[in-house]
C-alpha cells in the first residue's frame, strides 16, 4: 500500500515576503480580512496551522481608510483601564481621530488566532498613518487587497 504524506514547511525553508498595501479609500474590514490571510500564510501553498508561513505587510496611509454606513458615529470600542469602575468607550469616529493605527491593528488582531502564534503573526503587521515608512531597505511588493500583485 502507497501512502503519501503531507509536507510540513520547515522553518530553515521559510522566506516571508514584504508586501506594502496602500489602506487609501479602502474599506476597513474586508482590508483586515485580506491582512489577516496574507499574515498566516494562508495565501500560500505551503500554508500549515501549526506553523508560521505568513509573510511581512507594511500598511500605508491609514487615517484615509473607508468606513461604510454609519459606522463613524453608531459604533462604540470598548476597553477597560484594569483599575475599578475602569470601564470606556468611544465611537469610532474618535478612536480614528486619535489612533487610527490602533482601530487596524485590532480589526486584523480579532481576526488572527487566539495563541501565541497569532501573537507572533501580528507582530509581523506595520501600520504607518503617512505615506512613508521606514522598510524601503527590505523592498516590499505592492500589493492590491484583492491579492493581486500591482505592475
Amino acid at each position: 500500500m502507497l501512502r503519501t504524506r503531507t509536507p510540513v514547511p520547515k522553518l530553515a525553508e521559510l522566506k516571508p515576503a514584504w508586501h506594502l498595501v496602500d489602506a487609501q479609500d479602502k474599506i476597513l474590514g474586508r482590508l483586515a480580512a485580506r491582512l489577516a490571510v496574507i499574515l498566516q500564510g494562508k495565501h500560500k501553498p505551503i500554508y500549515a496551522p501549526h506553523v508560521d508561513t505568513g509573510d511581512f505587510v507594511v500598511v500605508t496611509n491609514v487615517e484615509k481608510v473607508a468606513i461604510t454606513g454609519n459606522k463613524i458615529e453608531n459604533r462604540r470600542h470598548y476597553w477597560h483601564t484594569g483599575w475599578v469602575g475602569g470601564l470606556r468607550s468611544a465611537t469610532l469616529g474618535e478612536r480614528m481621530a486619535k489612533k487610527p493605527e490602533e482601530v487596524l491593528r485590532t480589526a486584523v488582531r480579532r481576526m488572527l488566532p487566539k495563541t501565541t502564534l497569532g501573537k507572533k503573526m501580528l507582530k509581523k503587521l506595520k501600520i504607518y498613518r503617512g505615506p512613508e515608512h521606514p522598510h524601503a531597505a527590505q523592498l516590499p511588493q505592492p500589493l492590491d487587497v484583492r491579492g493581486r500583485r500591482l505592475k
